[in-house]
């Protein structure tokens, strides 16, 4: 049979394995990232240096973690993704060389942005997550795969809440809307995406073992439950203390907490790469719940520990399960966690659990068990994962 001149090309690669598809650049440069810019952030904002960022200490970190870890993230998930889901080739080779290359200036310029000026770092910066949605919207509509137009739509939430932190630092010199747009975005993004593959992943572990109860098929409950959450999200960016905000809060935190409890999450210890999605996607619930009680009780619920259930909780486990399993997975490799993959999880959710527990008591010591856990666990996966990433040839070079 013969073979097509786009399947011949990418049989034919001959480029760095690291470039051949998404989500290898930039789970490890995600990483790796998420590794460097906590390890800055701590010792400045202890005042033991200053960074040449134009930003605040607290920005400057927030922002990279939104907009710089989770864009990484983000990225290779869809450009790995979208192939499957429109059956059209990956990008790969110097386009997605370009592309990584267009998000690590991102990062150099915004920790310079003091040498280059703000409104040069900006434009560089704001220009990564363009570029993704516009390459991410061409697949798609080549693809004729509507569906997942509603994943570009969050997408450019994302893209407005950079535009709005960088015009809220030229503006002001701090930024608020961003942050929370930025939050809002990457919960929304979690809820669809892991909507779609917690069930379906667990559906096909339980599957192949013991008969009973499976994963309650998408439905119109799900769409309520992302109906409600979403509305308390733009209410929360738009007056975020309002007490009928907080209202929507707890509504969506009891809707959320149905939904994952319908996808049989209870039947998967036993597979603890299919477990970690359901523990990520609980911190969605909780975060809700507890940004909820923190409008409602301020005295007794701070702030920060509802946005860090979202932000070390479900911005940080659920893009390690994913990046773990999708790298195993296309990499070739047996999807089983390891005893060191298990420890990567066991690190992160130590890290969450003491991030929270840091804003409500206001304890040092547990600040700092939190950005260990959250670094090891990070660590952890540049060193198991990254020579799959940088080395392991596509799965398909010794196909014909």
């Amino acid at each position: 049979m013969a073979t097509s001149a786009p399947l011949r090309r990418r049989l034919d690669y001959a480029g760095p394995a690291l470039f051949s598809y998404g989500f290898r650049p930039f789970f490890l440069g995600g990483a790796l990232w998420a590794i460097l810019a906590l390890a800055l952030w701590l010792p400045q904002y202890a005042g033991l240096f200053s960074l040449p960022t134009a930003l605040t200490p607290l920005d400057w970190h927030i922002h990279e973690m939104l907009y710089g870890y989770v864009a990484a993230v983000v990225a290779g998930f869809m450009l790995t993704a979208i192939s499957n889901w429109t059956g059209r080739l990956p990008i790969s080779g110097w386009p997605l060389a370009a592309l990584f290359g267009l998000w690590a200036a991102g990062r150099v310029v915004m920790l310079v942005s003091s040498w280059t000026g703000l409104p040069v770092a900006a434009s560089v910066d704001v220009l990564f997550l363009v570029a993704l949605a516009a390459v991410a919207a061409r697949e798609i509509v080549a693809g004729r795969n509507w569906r997942n137009l509603r994943v570009l739509v969050v997408l450019c939430m994302l893209i407005a809440g950079n535009i709005v932190f960088q015009a809220e630092l030229l503006t002001s010199g701090v930024a608020d809307w961003g942050i929370r747009l930025g939050v809002a975005a990457t919960i929304m993004l979690i809820m669809l995406i892991g909507g779609r593959i917690v069930p379906s992943f667990t559906r096909n572990w339980l599957a192949r073992r013991v008969p009973g109860r499976l994963p309650a098929p998408f439905s119109r409950f799900d769409g309520t439950a992302l109906a409600g959450s979403a509305a308390a999200l733009i209410g929360w960016v738009a007056v975020p203390e309002s007490r009928m905000v907080a209202g929507l809060m707890l509504v969506a935190a009891l809707l959320q907490t149905i939904r994952l409890a319908r996808w049989a999450g209870e039947r998967t210890f036993a597979d603890r790469l299919v477990l970690v999605l359901h523990v990520a996607y609980a911190f969605i619930p909780l975060g809700f719940a507890l940004v909820g009680a923190s409008i409602l009780w301020p005295d007794l619920m701070p702030r920060s520990a509802g946005i860090h259930t979202w932000t070390a909780g479900a911005i940080g486990m659920m893009p390690l399960a994913v990046m773990t399993r999708a790298s195993l997975g296309h990499t070739g490799q047996a999807l089983a966690a390891t005893a060191g993959t298990q420890a990567i999880y066991a690190c992160a959710l130590l890290g969450a659990l003491a991030r929270i527990l840091a804003s409500v008591t206001a304890s040092k010591t547990l600040m700092d068990v939190a950005a260990l856990g959250w670094i090891v666990a990070f660590a952890g996966f540049a060193i198991l994962y990254g020579p799959l990433l940088v080395r392991r040839p596509p799965v398909w070079a010794n196909r014909c």
